[in-house]
């Protein structure tokens, strides 16, 4: 929980601090890399520190995570200007990109499938906390002292999930000579990184047909089946395709693609929507998306009692028709802004995401052993990532499509119209993921 809220809170502290950051730094126009380079660089490097973690062990992975986000934390808080730090953010995202799934692979490893829900909706409150903390402290640093101690916050943070992690957890390797992918991991990263980074930037840093776009994504998708190919002759691949053979994890992983589509496409319009249609606070838009996380550990931690009873498929099933109902209210209302039906709405969205992600994860873990549990829960999450990647990508395209048709970014109408077709689109995101729930194998929890 401690090294998880690291990542947490940096999810959330830096947003409210930008206008600050751009005010000392400038680069206005470079400052959406920010994010952008971040969740690349995470995205990237997740499936690799996955396979690591079933290679050389749990602990040394997650510890090199904390060393790295703690070494692009100081880095960030001494940055210069905005290149500088944004080349600092993509080192935090290499750490975080250990921290999250090593660190649910552990509870994966420590806990029971009967325990582990209740394990993963303590993880997942750390997000809803950390929803609420992150925004206030961003302000707080921000406006009272300086804008650099938002990374500078992680250094006692870090030094103690790193003294924990190494006092507590305790586990026991079975030392064998591995040889390490590198070939795979290399090819694996370059060619991700290019087609996320086309995702990421296309219709913002460049247009979607651009020469850009195009050798981005065709570079890219070259290297990603020359990635397959590798993996076939490897002794010990970084990422088996093997596993997506087995339907469960195929399903369970578009699952995960489609819960961080619909987590991207609240989180990023909803406060937008509310600021400029209702003529909200920055603090209450952020609030009513807060909703959404504190929602999602509740169902998360007793989703366990209903999926031992009635199974994984079921417990999912029921979270995303809870999901799209919350996505149709938030709809619906959409016409007439409130805050409070948005934040109704969204806390709705919330508690069926905690029946889909813990119990698909879950289900995930269980059908493997400790040496491939790394792989599958990076799988999931690696998925989750991409989702959101092309979550905003997809939704930002709709958005400005709309919102250019009907008035430009300064209308409030236009932006009201263009947030209605984006929460539209989180209704058919949720839609399609409903499909690849009715797909997943109907399995059973099993008694231990």
């Amino acid at each position: 929980m401690l090294a998880t809220g690291l990542i947490a809170i940096e999810s959330t502290i830096i947003a409210t601090a930008v206008p600050s950051i751009v005010k000392d730094l400038g680069g206005f126009a470079q400052f959406p890399w920010l994010f952008s380079v971040y969740l690349l660089a995470q995205a990237v490097s997740v499936p690799v520190y996955a396979k690591l973690a079933d290679t050389v062990g749990r602990t040394p992975i997650i510890l090199t995570g904390i060393g790295l986000f703690l070494l692009g934390s100081i880095l960030c808080g001494f940055a210069w200007d905005m290149t500088s730090l944004i080349v600092f953010r993509a080192v935090q995202g290499l750490g975080a990109g250990a921290v999250l799934p090593v660190s649910v692979t552990i509870a994966g490893d420590i806990y029971t499938v009967r325990e582990r829900a209740k394990a993963q909706g303590y993880l997942a409150s750390v997000w809803a906390i950390s929803s609420v903390v992150g925004p206030t402290l961003g302000g707080l640093f921000s406006q009272y002292l300086d804008w650099r101690w938002i990374f500078f916050v992680n250094i006692p943070l870090c030094l103690l999930a790193a003294y924990m992690l190494r006092r507590h957890h305790k586990e026991t390797i079975e030392r064998t000579n591995h040889r390490v992918d590198i070939a795979g991991a290399s090819v694996l990263t370059v060619g991700l990184t290019l087609v996320i980074l086309a995702v990421l930037e296309g219709g913002n840093a460049w247009d979607w047909l651009s020469w850009q776009s195009l050798t981005a994504f065709g570079t890219g998708a070259v290297l990603l089946v020359i990635f397959g190919f590798i993996e076939q002759r490897a002794a010990e691949p970084v990422l088996p395709l093997t596993i997506f053979r087995r339907r469960l994890i195929t399903t369970t992983s578009l699952i995960s693609l489609g819960v961080g589509a619909i987590l991207v496409g609240l989180t990023s319009f909803v406060p937008t929507f509310l600021e400029v249609s209702a003529g909200a606070t920055p603090l209450v838009g952020g609030l009513a998306v807060a909703a959404l996380t504190l929602g999602w550990p509740i169902t998360a931690s007793q989703s366990g009692r209903i999926y031992l009873r009635v199974g994984f498929r079921p417990t999912a099933l029921m979270g995303l028709a809870t999901s799209v109902a919350g996505a149709l209210m938030l709809w619906a209302s959409a016409g007439t802004p409130n805050a409070f039906l948005v934040a109704g709405s969204c806390f709705v969205v919330g508690l069926g995401l905690g029946l889909v992600a813990t119990p698909t994860l879950i289900a995930a873990q269980s059908s493997v052993q400790w040496e491939e549990r790394g792989v599958v829960t990076g799988a999931n999450m690696f998925m989750r990532s991409i989702g959101s990647a092309v979550g905003v990508a997809v939704f930002g395209a709709i958005a400005n499509s709309v919102i250019a048709r009907s008035g430009g970014p300064d209308s409030a109408a236009a932006v009201q119209s263009g947030s209605s077709a984006v929460f539209l689109a989180v209704i058919i995101a949720a839609a399609l993921t409903i499909v690849a729930g009715l797909v997943m194998p109907a399995v059973r929890a099993p008694a231990a």
